[in-house]
């Protein structure tokens, strides 16, 4: 691959055009038209085109999910201020909101990472270009997507350098000085780092040039310890998917086609989302031995034999923010999980005199006190510029958990109205609740917890509507055909699953961990199967 000469910051800054003012409208109902390129791009990988609309903020549109999943995606992203376009191709600023469910994510994983053993650190972003060589089918995998230094300083580098692609070379690199004796294992680390990959076909959260991810690296003494902690790491992953996302994966096995460049066996998680398209949500490969021989990773073990670390590598990234908006969003805007929501709970005061103004405040106050201390992420939206309409539309779309409204019958009555983000209109209002402490942070607690409920029980009855159980490779067409993902028994080549995604579209996303116990015959050849497979189109 030719190398892809990178200019230098002072250069890059000075050739990006200032096209954008330092303040646009709030509402954009798709991605401000980031330049030409960007639409010939999205025009060329068969998805709509973002049409800029500027709206007013009383005529703020979001394209129905059922007429276009690509421009509801792009419409909750812009309009929830999750992210935006950034000045390079590709890649995208993430927003305050946006991150900080990212950092919500962060806070969840943190705390298992560390009580599993591991800790984080951090390598460099540059590898010199002979580490990507050293592993055959790693730079195979990912020679398409290298971003390649040539230029330094000014001049010319004496080797290339590889922008991070991901870590497993330079950890092996770094792990070889670290590692001499089998005391010096297991040794786990995590990092919290961005990568960068070349892709040609982009989408917010799901595919940028630039990403940010913690990947997990580990060394054992043994291959029975390397394949614990890989099936260790994606049940944490799970854990958390169903748990803090609200969002029911289906956990797995990669076939060898589909498997990590330089992995001996990749563990998936795989996502359905909103539009019935699999999402790769997380990952957790076994290397075996593969990386430690190409960089003569070994150690002394307890018989003064000289041997190669067993080693594993898991990752999951900020995909999983575009995860979320496209199983839980509606038509509306976002629907967050109430465990991964930067404001669990939106307080609106509501006043027309301005005699009622003190006391509804005073109260939205005390009831925020309430609940803040108790650890509920509360906000209350006291801007006078908008109507109560506005705001109640404004945080619905960012998809709040809970909506409590206070005004002034509200004080004199000592209660408050609350609303669920799940359940629209009416029905999801709840009148008459009382302001007492005890009353009222019992009740959001509740509620919270019902949300959270909700949203997974009404992700695993779309899951399970959508997967349709195959015999032959025609009804496996067909179920594809109608945009279903295909269950069926698979011990075909390698070459006939390539024959599947040429002429479907489908690829197997993973052979499920938990497999039926009955004999099976393959959907494709007829021979006896040891495994179901799920085949479906993915992001």
């Amino acid at each position: 691959m030719g190398a892809l000469r990178l200019p230098f910051l002072t250069s890059l800054s000075a050739a990006v055009p200032r096209r954008f003012p330092l303040r646009r409208p709030l509402y954009i109902a798709n991605f401000s038209a980031q330049s030409s390129a960007v639409e010939k791009e999205v025009i060329a990988s068969g998805e709509s085109s973002p049409k800029p609309k500027l709206q007013q903020d009383k005529d703020r549109v979001i394209t129905p999910r059922s007429q276009d999943f690509n421009a509801w995606y792009l419409d909750i992203i812009a309009n929830a201020e999750l992210a935006d376009y950034g000045p390079v191709r590709g890649t995208m600023v993430i927003r305050p909101y946006g991150y900080a469910i990212w950092e919500a994510i962060q806070d969840y994983l943190n705390v298992k990472f560390k009580e599993t053993g591991h800790s984080n650190m951090y390598f460099p972003q540059f590898i010199p270009y002979s580490f990507i060589e050293k592993e055959a089918s790693h730079v195979e995998g990912f020679s398409p997507e290298l971003a390649v230094v040539t230029i330094g300083g000014g001049k010319e580098l004496e080797e290339k350098l590889v922008v991070r692609p991901t870590s497993e070379t330079i950890v092996n690199h770094m792990f070889t000085q670290w590692i001499h004796s089998y005391r010096d294992l297991p040794l786990m680390i995590n990092q919290w780092a961005n990568v960068t990959r070349w892709e040609m076909r982009t989408k917010p959260f799901v595919r940028t040039l630039e990403f940010l991810w913690q990947e997990g690296h580990t060394a054992h003494a043994t291959p029975e310890e390397a394949e614990k902690e890989a099936l260790q790491m994606i049940d944490i992953y799970t854990k958390f998917a169903y748990e803090q996302a609200a969002i029911p994966v289906i956990v797995g096995r990669k076939s060898k086609v589909e498997t990590f460049a330089g992995a001996s066996k990749t563990y998936t998680i795989e996502a359905m989302m909103g539009d019935r398209k699999a999402l790769q949500a997380g990952t957790s490969h076994n290397l075996g031995q593969n990386f430690s021989r190409a960089f003569g990773t070994q150690f002394m073990d307890e018989n003064g034999q000289r041997q190669h670390v067993w080693q594993t590598s898991w990752a999951i990234s900020t995909r999983f923010v575009g995860g979320i908006i496209m199983t839980h969003g509606d038509d509306n805007g976002l629907m967050l999980p109430p465990k991964l929501a930067p404001v669990q709970v939106i307080v609106v005061p509501i006043w027309k005199k301005e005699n009622e103004k003190e006391a509804v405040f005073k109260a939205a106050s005390s009831v925020k006190e309430t609940l803040s201390s108790a650890g509920i992420k509360v906000k209350i939206d006291d801007s006078e510029q908008r109507t109560p309409g506005w705001k109640f539309n404004f945080w619905e779309m960012k998809g709040v958990p809970l909506r409590i409204e206070i005004g002034p019958r509200d004080v004199s009555s000592g209660s408050v109205v609350i609303s669920r983000r799940d359940i629209p209109g009416k029905q999801g209002k709840a009148f008459g609740i009382s302001m007492d402490s005890s009353t009222l942070l019992a009740y959001v607690k509740g509620k919270l917890d019902e949300v959270q409920s909700s949203l997974l029980e009404r992700a695993i009855s779309f899951r399970d509507s959508h997967i349709v159980d195959v015999s032959s490779y025609n009804e496996l067409k067909e179920a594809i055909a109608q945009g279903k993902w295909a269950r069926g028994p698979w011990s075909a080549s390698d070459e006939e699953e390539l024959k599947v995604k040429e002429e479907t579209g489908a690829t197997i996303r993973c052979f499920p961990l938990d497999q039926p116990a009955c004999a099976k015959k393959c959907l494709m050849t007829g021979n006896s199967a040891d495994e179901v497979a799920i085949f479906a189109k993915s992001y």
